[in-house]
């Protein structure tokens, strides 16, 4: 390669690094395995090197990528947060080991010391304790400058916020979330119709930069602990001794820190490590060789962004290949169509793979996907299984070309894919897949508020056949709920009532417990309010349904299609005659005093709870919504208010306490 072509090569590289490192490190929305861009890095730093001309210190080999995220306060690292250099083969590990008895010899330091750690798969964040007590965190940032979430790292269990001395110390750890705890936060997000998360790593760091600390406490979030930056008053010879240290005052260190004496040990190390990753509970993308000894640290130094005392050797992901038998299609509990590939066992990973999910249409036309395919199987993040390549040079012509079902393979309704959307789905509102999700939101407090008719219920019944669609809820027995439990009379006279409850409920209520897709409380009254009773709402037509104001064509569609559905003309017949309320209650108000108007609610009210103020708003015309921006009007704030009213100070938005709102509404 010239310095033409190569100058050429470098700045493309840049570009790509670049745009990567800001969907990895600002936006938590990886578009590429972290294999190919550390390929990319690798390539970028390969070039520079036999090219020091066209090396730049902007360049992201010469800095840590990251920047600070607009809403938080900026933290100055004291100690910077620097990055590893990576190194992907045993040769280069050897390479690096070389070097460094190299440089020990040459300070008469008889022999060198190694700890080799797991290289956990998460976000860097540095604690900062006085006395004893936590009074600060942040993220690494670009490791100059972070993000304060001190808030977001008080709702993780694992971070004492007192410890068992009293010091001044700043440590640095990798907040991650486990791998079971990962799936089971996929699969709720799933049920909840919510975008994936792309890997673990990602779901970490885009809860802890959430500007609400109530959303981060709602995430399984972890920390081990991995290093000391700074502490008062204590000097320490080694960094096992620093380790053990940490773990005796209290802190939640990382598990895995294998000693050794020489490469031939750091080799064992790292082996055990890739051997027994698939055990860990946590996610690992590498084994980190740091020199033991501190005073050998400092003489050894640093780099603008990488310690010479450390190196992280990166795993290769395992491929195998496999025959594709068959594609499958599992209707999920929202009605998504799923296909799945089933495999020709083979073991990738440490693990025995059989089937693994196919996402969605395109990605089987993406990949030009054939059943009796041979595929390459690679574990994405080591959890995931997936289909990485087609090896086409291996077809005999005996393959069959897939297609993704326009009907449900499990209740026959019409199955549909919404413009600008991947997955298709079920429309069936009866579908038995969907059953048991339909019910639960169904009874939910936002819905039909049945209080008592709880998940673990609903289940109970669904097993003994106590009722087989939603309707049958208002079938039900006083002995059929009282044989739930042990000495159940009193549960089942309770639930009876609050079911019988339940039929008086105004209409929009009764919409929004339909589920019907992109359908919300908001929309539900809207339509309560246009339509006033159920059979206009059915009858309504695609036009009319559009020029709603907060509609849409895209809600507008929905509502159409669902309620053409067979399958919802039967439950509304059947909830028609349990003597389901139809009617919408509400009085018009012509007071629209709040009409244009938006409010976002933040905080704790005295006098109303957030869905009473809510209510009031909409009976006035006004809207409300849940973050805010430059198109809010008002942000109501009650006691210990947040992110969200630091950030309408910032943008000049009206901030009105529970006092001014009461004004607002008695005019």
């Amino acid at each position: 390669m010239d310095k033409k072509q190569a100058q050429k090569r470098i700045e493309e590289l840049r570009k790509q690094v670049e745009y990567h490192a800001k969907k990895y490190y600002d936006d938590d929305e990886p578009e590429i395995s972290d294999f190919e861009y550390d390929m990319l890095m690798l390539e970028l730093k390969n070039l520079e090197k036999e090219f020091p001309e066209f090396q730049s210190k902007d360049s992201l080999t010469q800095k840590v990528g990251g920047n600070v995220k607009e809403g938080f306060q900026k933290v100055n690292h004291e100690v910077p947060l620097q990055s590893l250099q990576d190194v992907f083969s045993i040769e280069d590990v050897k390479d690096y080991v070389i070097k460094i008895e190299q440089k020990a010899e040459e300070n008469n330091i008889e022999q060198v010391k190694y700890v080799v750690e797991t290289k956990i798969d998460g976000l860097s964040a540095a604690l900062e304790y006085k006395n004893g007590k936590f009074i600060r965190g942040a993220t690494r940032g670009n490791g100059m400058v972070g993000e304060d979430v001190t808030e977001n790292l008080k709702t993780v269990k694992t971070i004492p916020k007192e410890l068992k001395e009293k010091i001044d110390i700043t440590v640095r750890g990798e907040v991650f979330i486990a791998k079971e705890d990962f799936e089971k936060m996929n699969q709720e997000r799933e049920e909840r119709e919510e975008e994936l998360f792309a890997n673990s790593r990602n779901a970490a760091a885009g809860s802890l930069r959430q500007l609400d600390s109530t959303i981060t406490e709602k995430r399984p979030l972890d920390i081990y602990i991995f290093n000391v930056q700074k502490i008062e008053g204590k000097e320490f010879n080694s960094h096992y001794e620093e380790l053990e240290y940490l773990s005796k005052v209290g802190f939640n260190i990382n598990p895995v820190r294998i000693y050794c004496k020489n490469m031939e040990e750091i080799e064992k190390a790292i082996q055990k490590i890739g051997e027994e990753r698939e055990k860990l509970t946590f996610g690992i993308d590498g084994a980190v060789v740091k020199v033991d000894d501190l005073e050998f640290r400092e003489i050894l130094g640093t780099t603008a962004k990488t310690p010479r005392w450390a190196v992280a050797y990166k795993y290769p992901p395992e491929k195998k290949e496999t025959k594709l038998k068959e594609i499958i299609c599992q209707v999920g509990r929202t009605g998504v169509i799923t296909p799945m590939a089933i495999l020709e066992p083979v073991k990738v990973a440490g693990s025995t793979i059989s089937k693994t999910t196919l996402h969605n249409e395109d990605f089987i036309k993406e990949k030009e996907l054939k059943i009796g395919d041979t595929v390459v199987i690679q574990k994405a993040g080591d959890v995931i299984p997936e289909i990485v390549e087609v090896k086409k040079e291996k077809r005999t012509g005996e393959e069959i070309e897939f297609e993704m079902p326009r009907i449900c393979p499990v209740c026959g309704a019409k199955a549909v894919r919404e413009e600008g959307e991947s997955a298709i789905r079920c429309t069936g509102i009866e579908c038995p897949a969907k059953l048991f999700r339909n019910l639960v939101h169904f009874v939910s407090r936002e819905a039909m508020n049945i209080d008592g008719l709880g998940e673990n219920i609903i289940g109970q019944l669904l097993d003994k056949g106590l009722i087989e669609n939603i309707a049958d809820i208002y079938t039900l027995q006083l002995e059929d709920i009282a044989s739930l439990k042990k000495n159940g009379k009193k549960f089942a006279q309770n639930l009876m009532d609050s079911i019988n409850k339940s039929k008086e409920n105004d209409l929009y209520r009764l919409i929004t417990a339909l589920g019907i897709r992109h359908v919300g409380t908001k929309a539900s009254k809207l339509l309560a309010r246009k339509y006033k009773n159920m059979d206009n709402i059915m009858k309504a037509e695609l036009e009319d349904l559009s020029m709603i104001n907060d509609i849409g064509p895209i809600v507008a569609n929905s509502i159409r299609e669902f309620f053409s559905q067979e399958q919802t003309q039967d439950l509304i017949q059947k909830l028609k005659e349990a003597e389901v309320n139809m009617i919408t209650k509400e009085e018009e108000n012509v007071d629209q005093r709040f009409e244009g108007k938006t409010f976002v609610l933040t905080g704790t009210l005295e006098a109303y709870t957030r869905g009473e103020a809510t209510n009031i708003i909409e009976k006035f015309g006004g809207k409300t919504a849940s973050t805010v921006s430059k198109k809010t009007d008002y942000v109501l704030a009650g006691e210990e208010a947040g992110s969200k009213l630091t950030k309408a100070q910032s943008l000049g938005v009206t901030v009105i306490s529970e006092a001014e709102f009461q004004e607002m509404i008695n005019g």
